[in-house]
């Protein structure tokens, strides 16, 4: 699977990235590609361009905030969820995209 990633946190710094790892140490350990884009603090980093966007099976944002540029994102497959759930449990939350997307 293909995914693709966004997470932000309401102070933008700590959370954010701590989500990122976590969600890229669970895609990768379950055998995907991922690439996640982070809205923290020192603004957009690591970019999803319009080809990853249209290349993933599916689109996570972890956020607790409002992202910029969400027109990116209209017609794409996604799933939202809090920050914390994606530092205390990457892992479940692949295995049940996996299942949603079977």
């Amino acid at each position: 699977m293909k995914i693709v990633a966004v997470t932000a946190c309401a102070t933008g710094v700590a959370h954010t990235f701590m989500a990122k790892r976590a969600i890229e140490d669970a895609a990768k350990k379950r055998g995907h590609q991922i690439k996640v884009e982070t809205q923290g603090a020192t603004g957009i980093e690591n970019a999803l361009t319009r080809s990853d966007i249209e290349e993933a099976d599916i689109l996570i944002l972890a956020t607790d905030i409002k992202l910029a540029k969400m027109e990116r994102f209209e017609g794409v497959k996604k799933v939202t969820i809090p920050v914390a759930t994606v530092i205390k449990s990457a892992n479940s939350v692949i295995k049940k995209i996996e299942e949603k997307l079977q």
